[in-house]
């Protein structure tokens, strides 16, 4: 395991957030506001991979001011071209063994679906964990979000679990008390005033760090 200090709050993105005119406006914003408790991640399945280095390139900027991660969803090779912190591994990467010999020093995020997997893939390389369940998909992640990710935290040993999968403020409490070290979401950000919602996630953390 490499561990550094992970930010608090994940800012996931898609598709349809990146082609937003004002998402690099939006993420500076939330950048220096957040500073060093928030990391960006450019997650895209059709944005070609020239945009996404312009993307990350341009945000590599803001970060290297304010402390912020930008992290690159399944390209490890444009988050190493473009210098940013690192990259997060999903089901359709490269394993996370083969990541870390090719990118020793990045932090490296890696998914995990089941709890079984969540001590292997610790051990492998990665910087910190996304514990959740994939979209519309079934099993123990879906079934009791909470429980999951206390048995991902306990089998990670130590490395820093990130909780994922219909995140609202309201539900980051509970999340933080399981043990995550931080959570991520998407449309509670980025859908209207990510300044804000930024502000207000981590609000909740720190009020359910303090229970």
């Amino acid at each position: 395991m490499i561990h550094r200090t992970v930010p608090i709050l994940h800012a996931m993105t898609n598709d349809v957030v990146l082609a937003d005119p004002g998402f690099v406006a939006a993420a500076t914003a939330v950048m220096k506001a957040c500073r060093s408790r928030i990391a960006i991640h450019l997650r895209a399945s059709s944005t070609t991979a020239h945009r996404l280095l312009e993307l990350a390139l341009e945000l590599r900027v803001v970060s290297e001011v304010t402390g912020s991660w930008i992290l690159v969803t399944d390209r490890v090779d444009i988050a190493m071209v473009a210098g940013v912190t690192g990259a997060q591994l999903t089901s359709r990467s490269i394993p996370i063994t083969d990541a870390r010999r090719i990118a020793p020093t990045i932090a490296l995020g890696a998914s995990v679906h089941a709890t079984a997997d969540a001590w292997m893939i610790a051990h492998s390389g990665a910087t910190f964990l996304v514990a959740g369940a994939p979209a519309g998909s079934e099993g123990e992640a879906a079934a009791d979000p909470i429980s999951f990710v206390e048995r991902v935290v306990e089998a990670a040993d130590g490395c820093p679990v990130i909780a994922i999968g219909g995140m609202t403020p309201e539900r980051v409490t509970d999340l933080v008390r399981a043990g995550a070290a931080g959570v991520a979401a998407i449309r509670g950000i980025w859908l209207d005033d990510a300044e804000g919602a930024t502000r207000r996630y981590l609000a909740a953390y720190d009020e359910g760090y303090r229970r």
